[in-house]
C-alpha cells in the first residue's frame, strides 16, 4: 500500500508542478503583453485635402470651356459658362493644375496648403494654322 500511495502522492506532485509551470508562463505572457510598449506606424507629414474652385477669364470676359488637368493623371473638369469650376478631387499641398484652351497660353498652377480658390486670366497665343500646301506649280499627274 505504501508504494501505491507514493505513486498518487507523485501524480499529484507533477501536476502541481505543470500547473504552476503554466501559471507562470500565463503570468508571463499576460505581463509581456501588457507592459510592451505600443508601436505603431505615425503618419510624419500631415497632408490636407483642399477642394479648389475658381474662375478662368481673359481680358473680354469669362471663357466657357477651358480644359483643367492635374498634372500627370486624366482627373479634370472643364469650365462651365460663367468660366467658373470645382475640381473633381481633393487636391493636396504640391499638386499642379494646368489650364489650356485653344489660342490660350497653357498655364501650370501649383497648390499648396492655402489655395482654395483660383482666379486665372488667360493670354492668347499664337496659333498656326497650316494652310493650302504651296501651289505655285502646276499640278502633275502620275499616269
Amino acid at each position: 500500500m505504501e508504494t501505491q500511495v507514493k505513486l498518487s502522492q507523485s501524480r499529484t506532485d507533477l501536476i502541481r508542478t505543470r500547473m504552476i509551470q503554466y501559471l507562470l508562463l500565463g503570468i508571463f505572457m499576460i505581463a509581456t503583453v501588457a507592459f510592451n510598449t505600443i508601436s505603431a506606424q505615425t503618419q510624419t507629414t500631415t497632408t490636407t485635402e483642399i477642394t479648389v474652385k475658381g474662375k478662368v477669364s481673359d481680358e473680354t470676359g469669362p471663357l466657357p470651356g477651358v480644359n483643367i488637368v492635374l498634372k500627370g493623371s486624366k482627373t479634370g473638369v472643364i469650365t462651365d459658362e460663367n468660366g467658373a469650376f470645382t475640381f473633381p478631387k481633393l487636391l493636396s499641398s504640391g499638386d499642379v493644375l494646368v489650364f489650356s484652351f485653344l489660342g490660350y497660353e497653357k498655364q501650370e498652377i501649383k497648390i499648396d496648403a492655402s489655395t482654395t480658390f483660383i482666379n486665372l486670366t488667360l493670354t492668347t497665343d499664337l496659333v498656326e494654322i497650316m494652310g493650302a500646301p504651296n501651289s505655285d506649280t502646276p499640278y502633275k499627274s502620275k499616269r
